[in-house]
């Protein structure tokens, strides 16, 4: 799974992305004719330019005969060339506004400075409904809505292979689509600048068969395992006790709500909104050194001892 560092520029991976590639590529086209064009012409007008004057006899330059008139027509051109990239990129737009059928799936998105919350609601049974952080998973070949809110300031979701940017704003609620054509990794950015971590507030949307998919849902719908070693019950106490006033994990007594829910955190790629790769090493490095990695975000450096990062990293193991 995953794409080629870089390949998210080249190549579109679902149905909402695809024209506006076509029309990214001809509008790139289009601004490269034009200075070609421009380049050619003033290299035209220098190596033909005339020797000046003499004082007092510009009135002697003949008379204009008439004649081509490059300027009027250049005009024409232009204008005719702008007019056709509007009318391309109104079409577009309209092309990927509503999915071809009724998307089956509809997740909320919630972000913050800096990290994205993940709700999956379930309206038939809310007892199923379950809440994530910083990774999105879906079917590949179906059409997803995207709720997209902000707690705090103005973000913008995207994620370049699958669909374009839409704003979101406090107080108000946008709608986008997306959908992946083939299994894989596909990383989405934070594109409106919302503060000092703005250009660390990543996410990925990880997309795969039905099948999977399904079992990965049901597996986040369950809450954490049970603790079966001394070192993550003296974890879990300490989370208790450090943690849960921000976080929550679903079957324990920890039900912060300011942070990313935690209850499935080892089964993520990354941690930190895209910052680091989830590994034991990684999560310690984070708990502690937050306030390094990730300058002004809200998550403080938290001071433990040899032993109380021991119990602290084993209990976070065992969020599965």
């Amino acid at each position: 799974m995953g794409v080629a560092p870089l390949q998210y520029l080249v190549h579109a991976a679902g149905p909402a992305a695809a024209p506006t590639y076509r029309l990214g590529w001809a509008l790139i086209a289009l601004v490269t004719a034009v200075m070609v064009i421009i380049a050619v012409l003033l290299v035209v007008a220098i190596a033909r330019r005339r020797s000046p004057l003499p004082t007092g006899e510009a009135h002697k330059l003949p008379a204009d005969k008439g004649g081509t008139n490059w300027l009027v027509i250049g005009t024409g051109v232009s204008s005719l060339a702008l007019f056709a990239a509007l009318v391309y990129a109104m079409v577009t737009l309209d092309s990927v506004a509503a999915p071809p059928r009724e998307p089956p799936l509809t997740i909320l998105v919630t972000s913050y400075d800096w990290w994205w919350k993940i709700d999956y609601p379930d309206p038939q049974d809310p007892s199923r409904a379950f809440v994530t952080a910083n990774e999105i998973h879906i079917p590949v070949g179906v059409p997803v809505r995207v709720e997209l809110k902000s707690a705090d300031v103005i973000h913008t979701f995207w994620v370049p292979q699958l669909a374009g940017k839409t704003e979101m704003i406090p107080g108000q609620t946008n709608v986008q689509w997306i959908e992946a054509d083939t299994p894989g990794v596909y990383r989405g950015q934070c594109s409106q600048f919302c503060g000092a971590q703005h250009a660390h507030m990543a996410f990925e949307v990880v997309a795969q068969p039905q099948a999977q998919f399904d079992a990965w849902a049901d597996a986040q719908r369950r809450g954490a395992p049970a603790i079966t070693t001394p070192d993550a019950r003296a974890g879990a106490h300490l989370f208790a006790e450090r943690c849960a006033g921000c976080h929550s994990v679903r079957g324990t007594p920890a039900a912060g709500m300011q942070a990313p829910d935690l209850t499935h955190l080892a089964s993520r790629r990354l941690i930190a909104a895209g910052q680091l790769t989830n590994t034991p090493e990684h999560r310690l490095d984070w708990i502690e050194h937050a306030q390094r990695i990730k300058p002004d975000s809200l998550m403080p450096s938290m001071t433990l001892s040899v032993a109380d990062a021991a119990a602290l990293s084993a209990y976070l193991s065992t969020l599965q």
